[in-house]
């Protein structure tokens, strides 16, 4: 499946958070890179291993992983013939500690988690280098019973040692010296015992400076009748560390020995580093494990999306198959059409990725090969062409790739360009889409799609919910029930009176409806209704007055300008005097109809549903126009132009 479509789901995001759940880079990684399956078998068996996982943090909370990043490091080290230090086998000794603790661990919980428990017994028995390794480190540190000329030869440095200290305490306690020192304390320099003499007497002592104090005054000598102890501490010094690098390459050589064991053994901690990630992760979502159809029909049961958590409202439907494959949603803007498509795709990658799903018992996910979106949320053009452009690029790549086995999940199809061209390119689309056998979700604002898809078989309608009593949404997805428009329902319940909304479903359906005995006659005669449907009773005489010989045009008329023999087209008229608004080119004249001669008829030139906006209104009023029938618009006023 496509980068591109996994981001749009959110499919990237759920995968950041599993992995931020993890201990070891190299799981982030294998989690990071996680892609959707195809196979169900390998699908079913990765979900059972999380619900086994999750079992084990149930009961146990903690799982003894321990971090191989570093141990991988010194492996290759050591293959490069280096040896590993003595401070970095603590951590190569911590490691194999947490192995023999993992198959203990593991062991306990066959019952619980029968599958994942057996495979920490693939891990070889350790003990024995572990124990080779614990008997020489101690405390970062090569122990001196590491091996016996390594105990001898630390025991001999101990006492050159101390001959040595009690030699330079003796010089700077005696008179040789008494008046030559800057002070009495025996210290040491570069490891060796030194005296401090003032700087004067330099040459009154016999011996190695090794150090000088900041201000020069003194100098930290040794005296010349301690260097041959001090040769022989060197002497044992060279050889102690000669005796220490042995033993440390024989302890890489033995480890090295032990290589394919502790590679299986790394790579145990990793997968389990991954699982239980994933655990963590699926039981924070109150994740479970779905059925898996081949059918790709998909039943989803108060499922929920996870960046929403508890806050979603829970998604319940059932839907897909051989013959009802494609839903068309309808519903008010933020009503959850956006998130329902999103909820349906992210939980389809979930599911084939093998991860537990956010829903409840009797869930099922269809199994597709390839999942397509066209989701126009989060865009910022200006230009709805380039929108428009950009998402049809988008969906023509659809058509090339989608099949039988493909999901495709497309929001808002046909917006962005003129609703009627709109609405007849969403409806061939959709149509194509089902005849290549792929499974469908729209959403839309058509209402031309909704009579289409309960006209054509295969295609079910669904909708938000709307309660008007509140005017909110409520984010159910109602299967089988086209949306209902609810501008009428909403203009009533905000003070809009019902002869209007009469009036005006006449003129949307063509057929009457009776919206008035819904109030009482009180009602209907207070002040609120009352006053909106007053007439200017002046202005009625006005109209009325206007000569009946007056030249009657239609809007769109292309018409000619007796006195400048310039084409206009009647934008609005006549009024009282018999004067019309016309437009010539970009500019719109007040011209008395006896001044007007029709030239081409409005009916001629422009089919009966023409949009005349698109000459007489600008780019930046039909677009406001056109975000408003589409949604609503926080405070952005339609000034009439």
């Amino acid at each position: 499946m496509k980068q591109q479509t996994l981001e749009a789901i959110g499919f990237y995001d759920v995968l950041k958070d599993i992995a931020e759940q993890t201990r070891m880079d190299r799981a982030r990684e294998t989690i990071l890179q996680m892609t959707p399956l195809v196979n169900q078998s390998q699908m079913a068996h990765k979900m059972t291993e999380i619900e086994e996982a999750m079992r084990i943090l149930t009961r146990s909370g903690s799982v003894p992983i321990h971090v191989v990043d570093d141990i991988a490091q010194m492996i290759m080290q050591a293959k490069k013939g280096l040896f590993i230090r003595a401070d970095q086998f603590t951590r190569v000794i911590s490691f194999l500690e947490h192995c023999s603790k993992l198959k203990r661990f593991m062991n306990d919980k066959q019952e619980i988690a029968p599958l994942i428990s057996s495979y920490a017994f693939s891990i070889d028995d350790l003990s024995s280098v572990e124990e080779q390794l614990t008997s020489a480190i101690r405390n970062g540190q090569v122990d001196e019973y590491a091996s016996k000329e390594l105990s001898y030869l630390r025991r001999q440095k101990k006492v050159a040692l101390e001959r040595l200290k009690t030699k330079v305490e003796h010089l700077a306690n005696g008179g040789k010296y008494k008046s030559f020192l800057q002070d009495k304390m025996v210290s040491t320099r570069q490891g060796r015992y030194v005296l401090s003499i003032k700087k004067e007497y330099r040459n009154k002592v016999n011996g190695t400076v090794l150090d000088t104090s900041a201000s020069g005054s003194t100098l930290f000598i040794e005296p010349a009748e301690v260097s041959d102890i001090q040769e022989e501490v060197s002497m044992y010094t060279y050889a102690e560390e000669a005796e220490v690098e042995r033993i440390l390459f024989e302890l890489t050589e033995a480890l090295l020995a032990q290589e394919q064991t502790i590679s299986i053994a790394m790579d145990v901690m990793h997968e389990y580093d991954v699982l239980f990630a994933k655990a963590k992760y699926c039981r924070e979502i109150e994740g479970i494990k779905p059925s898996l159809s081949n059918d790709r029909t998909i039943k989803l049961v108060r499922a929920r999306h996870p960046a929403l958590g508890q806050k979603a409202v829970p998604l319940t439907l059932t839907f897909g198959g051989a013959v009802d494959r494609a839903l068309v949603i309808t519903g008010p803007n933020t009503g959850g059409k956006t998130v329902t498509l999103k909820t349906v795709g992210l939980l389809t990658a979930m599911a084939q990725a093998g991860l537990l799903i956010p829903a409840e018992k009797g869930s099922q996910i269809g199994i597709f090969q390839s999942i397509f979106v066209d989701i126009g949320d989060g865009q910022s053009i200006e230009d709805n062409l380039s929108t428009f452009s950009s998402r049809m690029v988008s969906i023509i790549e659809i058509l090339r790739e989608a099949n039988d086995r493909s999901l495709v999940l497309l929001d808002e199809l046909g917006s962005g360009t003129d609703p009627n061209e709109g609405m007849g390119l969403a409806i061939t689309i959709l149509n194509q889409l089902y005849k290549k056998g792929s499974t469908l979700f729209a959403t839309t604002h058509y209402s031309e799609m909704k009579t289409f898809a309960d006209d054509t078989d295969g295609f079910i309608n669904g909708s938000m919910e709307f309660d008007v009593e509140s005017l909110q949404p409520t984010y159910r997805l109602l299967i089988g029930e086209s949306g209902k428009s609810q501008a009428f329902e909403i203009a009533l319940k905000l003070g809009l009176h019902p002869s209007i909304v009469e009036e005006a479903h006449q003129l949307s359906y063509g057929q009457k409806r009776s919206y008035q005995d819904r109030f009482s006659a009180e009602a209907l005669q207070s002040d609120a209704f009352r006053k909106q449907v007053i007439f200017n009773r002046h202005a009625n005489k006005q109209k009325k007055t206007l000569s009946s010989d007056v030249e009657v045009f239609q809007q769109g008329d292309n018409v000619t300008i007796q006195a400048t023999n310039e084409t206009a087209i009647i934008y609005k008229g006549p009024d009282e005097k018999g004067n019309y608004i016309v437009q010539v080119k970009d500019d719109k004249r007040i011209i008395n109809h006896k001044r007007l001669t029709l030239h081409i008829s409005a009916e001629e030139l422009y089919p009966a549903d023409y949009d005349f906006d698109i000459i007489f209104k600008s780019k930046t009023y039909r677009k406001v126009k056109n975000d408003q029938s589409r949604k609503h618009l926080d405070g952005i006023w339609l000034e009439e132009e």
